[in-house]
């Protein structure tokens, strides 16, 4: 499917968009004394007010996002304009920014989407889903960063910034349970005194999964016996340290140490094409998913699912030269580990079983300093990365059900029939004998990166109320990607007459292929800001990102027949983003919101694909282009509502150029073109002691293709229609006591959607889908200590 638009319907639906976000301004009701808190936010690596900043950014405080029920990562992006979070598992989460997805795996491929973790870039894939817990703020800032922020951020940045130690006493508790036999717990204690202050902080998840497998059930046809576990199952524990020393008024040092572990059943992948045993092929119901025989041997463990453990330690140190002079340090690092099992092909049949082990290790030093003078505002640093990581991915089959699943024998079976038996064709080749042909092998890819860059920013006051900016940083990269297989010949093929491996690849009997290149940039930005009341800035905008090249690694084979490194130089994501907004304030505070339109050019636009052996690969997909519209209003109307409303708009696509090749006109994969959402929470007093409180969230999200190509596999459609969710709470706190308790529901109408399609299955003509959440219904009890 093609996808074009011209500009009359876009600014046609912009018209209607821009009404509608005015409307919640214009229709709040008369403001009452209350005032919504001031959000300062370190975007422009110093404190200022989010009105102050001439970008587009949505920030929320630890204590809004409690009091709305958003608990997890992804929850954000039901509260965002711009911002679209997926969680097929924390091992493999997808960040869509502006229309730009940044999900993929390889350690050959940089990130487009930064994640920020306590100011230091977290944002390799694998490594960079967290749990959302005892936090200060996160500031979700839109359009290219990589001035300030590096060259991650070449489309945008999301930075979460935890709670640090205080002197005085304090401690909180929240305990809670939910169907699917949820369980939590969280909590933190802090304090110390005027020189030394710590802080502890822990979560505690679990929750049944909720899509069954049938797996090693009596009955099911499985392969593996092993009894699997329901689908979507989590477990996840997380606890962190703090520290912070104040030796003196000039110097503030945080220590923070991170550790995380989650265990969850893994992804219900769904073959869209053939049922489980006594099923259907709705990805809503059960599913029959194993490993293979060999899932402790080859793959890594018995059961599918996922094991991933996260490190992250960070000294953040400020110095107060004088009262004009700051110089910071971040220094960190982060490693991560995960095994990640999982049935590629959806089925009870032994056919894609494959697993993923990553392993990451980086390093992160940043020096700079921020000088405010009366009309001069200059920040200048220069940082330091570095990180190794590999992936390895060891795939699992028996021969003569692999090759009928294909249609490679011609034999005109189906690979599962109508009673979910599976067709073994190993009788027809072993003159009668149901013997299994196992197959296994093993694709590993490596990736080193020490980057280098500088950088500078001037803010210049030319009056009261016009500040202009410019800005830009120097990046130097040196990168080596491996590639090895392990990849034998088959034992059919080769009977047959075509010796090879099973898969379409080359075996480098486990010898790692390097290249290794240097690559360098400069990018710039330029902002203007101009304050047209004390209530009311607007600001314009230009500025360059760009997600590196990637040193694409593979195997082939030379004229002479030997194994070498095949090579291809994917050239680095160019993006230019012009963009122009409004910021303000009205009613005493009681009102705040902001708009801003954007433009963005794409050159040598990145795309994810996947190739005939299911290896994720990136190719250059030519020009791109965005164009998009963002808003956001927040209103306390009377004493007791507080309400948000945002809304967006984008048309996200690869240019209809035949130079674009089959891409061409299509839209970006995981992009609506339009998101909304709106949310009231309450709070009203009871008596002297007793308040009721409450939130409710609408969200609306347009349709989406889950696949660069847009079209069907295998005549499924891999896209899904527009959703709207609902979630709620209620509760009843008592302010002298410290204690609230709460009933909450996510997905309240238990609606039934997709959160993807397509996947490892895809590629081998066997299209899988991935279930969201269903309705979640639970009860918290928190109690609070101390101030």
């Amino acid at each position: 499917m093609k996808h074009t638009k011209s500009l009359i319907p876009r600014l046609s639906k912009l018209s209607i968009l821009i009404s509608a976000a005015l409307s919640v301004q214009v229709n709040a009701q008369q403001a009452s004394d209350q005032q919504i808190e001031q959000i300062t936010v370190t975007t422009q690596k110093r404190v200022q007010s989010i009105q102050d900043v001439p970008a587009s950014i949505s920030a929320y405080n630890g204590d809004f996002l409690d009091s709305i029920g958003v608990g997890e990562l992804d929850t954000l992006s039901e509260i965002t304009p711009g911002l679209v979070i997926q969680e097929q598992s924390p091992n493999n989460p997808g960040f869509v920014i502006r229309g730009i997805t940044s999900d993929s795996g390889s350690s050959q491929a940089s990130p487009r989407v930064s994640i920020y973790y306590n100011g230091a870039d977290i944002s390799r894939s694998r490594g960079s889903y967290f749990e959302m817990f005892d936090i200060q703020r996160v500031e979700v800032v839109k359009g290219p960063q990589a001035t300030l922020f590096g060259t991650a951020a070449s489309v945008g940045a999301l930075s979460v910034i935890t709670n640090k130690p205080e002197e005085d006493f304090s401690a909180a508790v929240t305990i809670g349970a939910g169907n699917f036999a949820a369980k939590q717990v969280k909590g933190y204690v802090t304090g110390g005194n005027d020189t030394l202050q710590g802080r502890f902080a822990f979560s505690y998840r679990e929750r049944d999964g909720y899509i069954k497998n049938i797996a090693g059930e009596e009955g099911s046809q499985s392969v593996d016996g092993t009894q699997q576990d329901d689908m979507h199952a989590i477990e996840r524990t997380a606890y962190r340290a703090s520290l912070r020393f104040t030796p003196n008024e000039a110097i503030t040092a945080d220590l923070t140490y991170t550790h995380e572990e989650n265990q969850d059943s893994g992804t219900s992948f769904k073959n869209g094409l053939y049922a489980p045993t006594g099923g259907d092929t709705s990805p809503y119901s059960f599913v029959e998913l194993s490993g293979s025989p060999y899932s402790a041997e080859v793959l890594g463990a018995e059961k599918l699912g996922v094991d991933r453990t996260t490190e992250d330690l960070n000294l953040t140190v400020e110095w107060l030269i004088s009262e004009s002079l700051t110089f910071t340090s971040v220094s960190a690092t982060r490693s991560f580990d995960s095994l990640e099992i999982f049935d590629g092909d959806g089925t009870q049949a032994w056919f894609l079983e494959f697993a993923e082990d990553a392993q990451g290790d980086q390093f992160s030093q940043e020096f700079r300093l921020l000088h405010s003078g009366e009309k001069l505002t200059t920040i200048a640093g220069i940082s330091y990365f570095t990180e190794d990581g590999s992936q390895a991915v060891p795939f699992s089959t028996e021969e003569s059900i692999y090759l009928n699943c294909l249609g490679a024998l011609g034999t005109g079976l189906p690979c599962i029939n109508a009673d979910g038996s599976v067709n073994q064709l190993t009788p027809a080749l072993t003159e009668g004998a149901l013997t299994e042909i196992p197959y296994t092998a093993v694709f590993s890819n490596f990736g080193e990166t020490d980057s280098l860059s500088v950088f500078a920013d001037f803010t210049y006051a030319v009056s009261q109320d016009l500040e202009l900016t410019a800005g830009i940083r120097y990046i130097s990269e040196d990168k080596t990607s491996g590639y090895s297989s392990v990849a034998p010949d088959s034992f059919i093929l080769t009977s047959i007459g075509a010796p090879g491996p099973l898969l379409p690849v080359v075996n480098t009997d486990g010898v790692v292929l390097e290249a290794t290149d240097k690559f360098n940039d400069w990018l710039p930005r330029f902002n203007m800001l101009y304050k047209l009341s004390d209530n009311t800035n607007i600001y314009a905008t230009i500025s360059k990102g760009r997600r590196s090249e990637v040193l694409d690694v593979s195997s082939t084979t030379d004229e002479d027949g030997n194994v070498v490194a095949d090579v291809t130089l994917v050239p680095a994501e160019i993006i230019w983003n012009a963009e122009t907004g409004v910021k303000g304030q009205a009613l005493n505070r009681s009102v705040t919101y902001s708009a801003s339109v954007y433009y963005q050019d794409y050159s040598d636009f990145q795309v994810t694909q996947q190739d005939d052996a299911g290896n994720f690969f990136t190719a250059n997909a030519g020009s791109a282009t965005n164009f998009g519209f963002e808003s956001e209003v927040r209103a306390l109307v009377g004493d007791n509502f507080d309400v948000f409303a945002n809304l967006a708009y984008i048309d996200a696509t690869i240019d209809d150029d035949s130079a674009n090749g089959e891409l061409a006109g299509n839209r970006f994969r995981l992009q609506p073109e339009w998101t909304a959402s709106t949310g009231v929470s309450y709070n009203q007093e009871l008596s002297d002691n007793y308040s009721l409180t409450g939130s409710l969230i609408y969200s609306y999200r347009s349709d989406i293709y889950f696949e660069p190509d847009n079209a069907p596999i295998s005549g499924l459609d891999i896209s899904e229609d527009a959703i709207s969710l609902v979630n709620a709470r209620l509760g009843i706190a008592n302010q002298e006591s410290g204690w609230n308790l709460s009933l909450f529901a996510s997905n309240l109408f238990d609606k039934e959607y997709l959160v993807d399609a397509g996947n490892t299955g895809g590629s081998f003509g066997n299209p899988t889908f991935v279930a969201g959440p269903p309705r979640f219904v639970g009860i918290d009890f928190s109690m609070s200590f101390g101030n």
